[in-house]
């Protein structure tokens, strides 16, 4: 009987990531299960255990500190328990232009979107060459493609790192993924205190649409999914737009331009 595949995922508790973890949990992948409230994780390895059959590990870590990305490190590292598919999707948004910001929260965006994006893909493409298959999906945003303050240039670091890695294991068996929504409808804007009051009805996506799209965009061996026509409308005319022009549009939606 051929083993089963197991996938983490940070942020798991809410929004992309539990999309994530139900799409992934109805298709017969085990899961760990990554977040900072070991209540909320526990309730829900339960709900899917019960729901669909698979066994479901709770593992409890606050990625904006050392101690949280290394446990999360060694749980990737663990060749006795491996990892098949690494969701990087935890993530947060500040309020406020560049200077209203404490510094502190700034470095922790920084610390949360790229090193330990980094430090887990690298913990989780280790294990997955040697054993000549898998895959990371690295949740970046629409942000990354529009000027707009610390957010937007993290998830641009997610997006640039995500395809040198993808190309450097290029026939290796291991895939990776930028994955850039846009406006998700989560607990993203209550949790940074952001209104959503200014946003377009057609904006908003559904989240377990968003990751049946993501899933078939991975399976299909792209680097970067934009998931939505309508969002690929949009980065199609961004790329004709002026910087300036596309700067004044995202500061009316808030700091944060496409979240999870």
């Amino acid at each position: 009987m051929p083993r089963m595949t197991t996938a983490l995922i940070t942020g798991a508790t809410a929004g992309i990531g539990a999309a994530f973890a139900r799409r992934l949990a109805a298709d017969g992948h085990n899961l760990v299960l990554v977040a900072r409230d070991t209540t909320r994780l526990r309730e829900q390895a339960t709900e899917l255990h019960d729901r669909h059959g698979i066994e479901a590990e709770v593992l409890t870590a606050d990625l904006s500190t050392d101690s949280g990305i290394a446990s999360v490190e060694r749980r990737l590292s663990d060749r006795r328990q491996p990892v098949d598919l690494l969701v990087n999707n935890a993530g947060f948004g500040n309020k406020g232009r560049f200077l209203d910001v404490a510094m502190a929260d700034e470095l922790t965006m920084l610390k949360v979107h790229c090193e330990a994006v980094l430090r887990l893909t690298s913990a989780g493409v280790a294990g997955m060459r040697e054993r000549g298959r898998g895959g990371v999906v690295n949740v970046a945003s629409v942000a990354a493609f529009v000027p707009r303050g610390t957010y937007g240039a993290s998830k641009a670091w997610v997006v640039q790192f995500t395809q040198g890695v993808a190309r450097d294991l290029a026939g290796q068996g291991v895939r990776l993924m930028a994955l850039c929504p846009g406006f998700v409808r989560t607990e993203f804007h209550e949790r940074a205190g952001m209104g959503t009051e200014n946003i377009p009805g057609w904006m908003w996506l559904d989240a377990d649409k968003l990751v049946a799209a993501a899933l078939v965009d991975l399976s299909r061996g792209k680097t970067v999914s934009v998931p939505d026509p309508r969002y690929k409308a949009l980065m199609g005319a961004v790329k004709l737009a002026p910087r300036g022009l596309l700067g004044g549009i995202t500061s009316k939606t808030g700091r944060k331009y496409g979240p999870r």
